[in-house]
């Protein structure tokens, strides 16, 4: 599920900086994608 999310927020960065929308919110989505990986990789927890 968290992978799904993580997938998903980067996708849209992709879409968003290939389409020029968004603005600064575009490298946000990227900024907490990377965020969620990070602490599920630190805390060791399993997706189901």
């Amino acid at each position: 599920m968290i992978y799904t999310l993580i997938s998903l927020l980067v996708f849209f960065w992709i879409v968003g900086l290939v389409a020029h929308i968004g603005g600064s919110f575009i490298h946000t989505l990227l900024v907490l994608a990377v965020a969620i990986f990070l602490f599920n990789v630190i805390t060791g927890r399993r997706a189901v």
